[in-house]
């Protein structure tokens, strides 16, 4: 990009490592996949909380 041959070079490094590479960290996709399961844990817990819960009748 802008005539400089290194972001030719970091672009197919990129795109041979996979689509899911973190900019200059080498986390990969297990990084991506762990972050997406703590966010949907959070928002179920949250979930949890918000809904009202319903009283259980005693027979």
């Amino acid at each position: 990009m802008y005539n400089n041959p290194a972001g030719q070079a970091a672009g197919a490094f990129a795109g041979a490592t996979g689509s899911g590479t973190l900019a200059m960290t080498g986390a990969g996709d297990l990084f991506w996949f762990a972050l997406a399961a703590f966010a949907m844990l959070a928002l179920g817990l949250a979930v949890k909380r918000i809904v009202p819960v319903r009283a259980q009748k005693n027979s």
